[in-house]
């Protein structure tokens, strides 16, 4: 017969349970930050905004430009914006320390806060030092919500958009949020273009 004392607590059985919970916690936090992100994007799509390349003058850090402007890129920055993640900080942080390694295509000999992270190129590249490099493959499965995915237009110009959390209307795909000239919409456009990136990023 086995005397178990009152008040006795079984330590090694308490251990693996809260081991079991922090992992289950970190799991669901992961997901949660996407399916943030994901519903970010989404809302930008109720954003009236031209598309307007121009060079603007922001503040710094947090800045953007005029909320009714924006391209491809703002896309991705707002996004993480509502997620507290300023892209613009971080991605001129990282080519004022890491200068030689991002594009020169564009003529400069320094770093510039007010256009640096707009840049496709540019993210392309601090997403592939700071975030996660995933596949690039023609089966959507591999494409996830709060994926960033980039792609060539052709003529040297690129472009870039965020995987959501909606899926298209024969249910194979998820579809982007971007910005390819009229606004920031929501589409099924996921193959539309030649894919050169595919990243996640989570600060």
């Amino acid at each position: 017969m086995i005397c178990i004392m009152k008040g006795f607590r079984p330590r090694y059985f308490i251990a693996p349970i809260y081991l079991l919970l922090l992992l289950t916690q970190a799991s669901f936090a992961q997901e949660d930050f996407y399916t943030r992100l994901s519903k970010a994007a989404i809302g930008l799509t109720k954003q009236k905004v031209s598309y307007d390349p121009h060079y603007f003058t922001i503040t710094y850090p947090n800045g953007d430009v005029p909320s009714n402007k924006g391209v491809c890129t703002d896309v991705i920055i707002r996004a993480y914006r509502k997620l507290g993640i300023d892209l613009q900080k971080e991605v001129h942080e990282d080519i004022r320390l890491n200068f030689s390694v991002y594009p020169k295509k564009w003529g400069l000999s320094k770093p510039d806060k007010n256009i640096d992270h707009r840049r496709v190129p540019n993210l392309m590249v601090f997403f592939s030092r700071k975030g996660q490099i995933k596949a690039i493959t023609q089966d959507a499965k591999d494409y996830l919500p709060g994926d960033i995915v980039c792609w060539a237009l052709g003529e040297g110009i690129t472009h870039i958009g965020l995987v959501v959390n909606k899926k298209s209307k024969d249910g194979k795909r998820y579809l982007m949020v971007h910005n390819i000239g009229y606004g920031q919409n929501l589409e099924d456009c996921l193959f539309a273009y030649k894919i050169i990136g595919h990243y996640s990023y989570k600060r």
